[in-house]
């Protein structure tokens, strides 16, 4: 009986280090950042637009507000493996408007929940790497990288608040 407590209290130790580990981030700046990405992401996630507007856009060269949610839910996984964690990776962006408004949620979902794993798990040796951007060729630290992802999140989060007001709909109210 003693031996079965033992393994069962070395379990649940074993249990509360690895919770621990995956649902706080190690370094300063991965603590700091995680609660500002968290934010983003739920103000994201609460942009609903009706099914039968999801294919609506503004100009004729705009993306559509579906395009617009799924190219979030693809680049910030790949923005992330690419600068912030180094991965020599190649968008492959799936085709938007074959998908439907019960597919894209929980591709944005993915997304996001990517990067928030990485953020996470990664270490501060890894933050301080750098990394050329490729659009720029410039230098910057990895962890300014996450900044970068989080921008670019921004810019097209931005222009679907815009397609919700211009048609008629109040979009989430920004609390960070």
């Amino acid at each position: 009986m003693k031996y079965l407590f033992l393994t069962l209290m070395s379990f649940l130790v074993l249990i509360w280090r690895l919770r621990r580990q995956i649902l706080f981030p190690k370094p300063p700046f991965a603590k700091m950042y995680l609660p500002v990405w968290q934010e983003t992401t739920e103000h994201c996630m609460a942009l609903a637009m009706p099914e039968e507007l999801c294919n609506y856009k503004p100009t004729e060269i705009s993306k559509t507000f579906a395009e617009q949610m799924v190219h979030i839910g693809h680049t910030v996984g790949l923005l992330t493996q690419r600068y912030v964690e180094g991965m020599k990776v190649e968008p492959n962006t799936p085709d938007a408007p074959k998908m439907v408004k019960n597919e894209i949620i929980p591709y944005l979902q993915k997304g996001f929940d990517y990067v928030t794993g990485t953020i996470r798990a990664i270490e501060q040796e890894k933050l301080d790497e750098t990394c050329v951007m490729y659009h720029s060729g410039n230098m910057a630290s990895r962890a300014f990288a996450l900044f970068y992802v989080q921008d670019h999140m921004a810019n097209h989060k931005a222009k679907t608040n815009l397609y919700l007001r211009m048609n008629g709909m109040e979009p989430p109210e920004y609390t960070w």
